[in-house]
C-alpha cells in the first residue's frame, strides 16, 4: 500500500464488514478532511488453520474482514505518522 499511496494516491483501510462504499467515503472525508474519488472494497474469508503441538493437533480459523482501497483527489494526502 505504500507504493500505491505514492504512485496512485490510494490508501487501504480495514473496515466494518457491513459498511458500504458510500459510508466508507463519508467517514474518510470526515476524519481526514480530504476529497475521495473512488472506493474499492474486498471481502476476505477467514482461512482454516491447524498446527501440531505437544498436546496434539490444534484447529482454528482466521477472522473474516473487509478491506477498502480509497483513491484521493488531486494533491490530497493522508499522513498516518503525523501524531507519532
Amino acid at each position: 500500500m505504500t507504493a500505491q499511496g505514492e504512485k496512485f494516491n490510494r490508501y487501504g483501510f480495514i473496515v466494518d464488514r457491513k459498511a458500504d462504499k458510500f459510508q466508507i467515503k463519508a467517514e474518510v472525508e470526515k476524519l481526514y478532511n480530504v476529497n475521495v474519488v473512488s472506493v474499492n472494497t474486498l471481502n476476505y474469508h477467514g482461512k482454516r488453520k491447524s498446527r501440531f503441538t505437544k498436546a496434539g493437533l490444534l484447529k482454528g480459523r482466521m477472522n473474516h474482514f473487509k478491506k477498502a482501497y480509497v483513491t484521493l483527489a488531486g494533491d490530497d494526502k493522508i499522513d498516518f505518522y503525523a501524531n507519532v
